[in-house]
């Protein structure tokens, strides 16, 4: 069994030396300490030093000092359009505010499939269609400080930011 204990991000690693590929849903790619099984059919354990959310593209540096990729699976989302680029951007602000994970694009927003979003963005103006892509959320302001990678400060409620 391979052992993977350290994450470098997408870019930062090299290429060459990539063994395999690991697809994962975005929900699967939070993790520490996991066994995985590489799209090759290779037993991986994935032994981190702390949690990080695993982005497309990463790599996962094994003991040997070669790598393997990190690929996010496609899901079924709901893709956000606008006809104009300012609504876009108000319905980017109005996902942002309620902490809901998203994958901000130029033309367009990915979302998880939740009714009272999709009915928010269609009654602003939004127009929505279900997709299965990869996806990449956003990791937020908090994604890379201290608290460490993922670190979420959604507390399960909506709220808005006049304190």
């Amino acid at each position: 069994m391979w052992r993977a204990h350290r994450r470098v991000p997408a870019g930062h690693w090299p290429r060459a030396q990539c063994r395999g590929t690991v697809t994962l849903a975005y929900d699967d790619r939070h993790r520490r300490r996991m066994r995985l099984t590489t799209d090759e059919g290779q037993d991986l354990a994935l032994d981190l030093p702390q949690a990080v959310v695993l982005a497309d593209g990463d790599g996962l540096m094994l003991e040997a000092g070669d790598f393997v990729a990190v690929k996010a699976a496609p899901e079924d989302v709901v893709e956000i359009t606008a006809p104009n680029a300012d609504l876009l951007l108000r319905l980017a602000w109005h996902i942002g505010n309620r902490h809901f994970p998203a994958q901000i694009l130029a033309d367009r927003i990915l979302i998880r499939d939740d009714h009272v979003m999709v009915d928010m963005v269609e009654g602003l103006g939004g127009r929505v269609r279900r997709v299965r892509v990869p996806f990449n959320p956003e990791g937020g302001a908090y994604a890379h400080t201290a608290d460490g990678p993922g670190h979420s400060h959604d507390r399960g409620h909506d709220h808005d930011h006049h304190h």
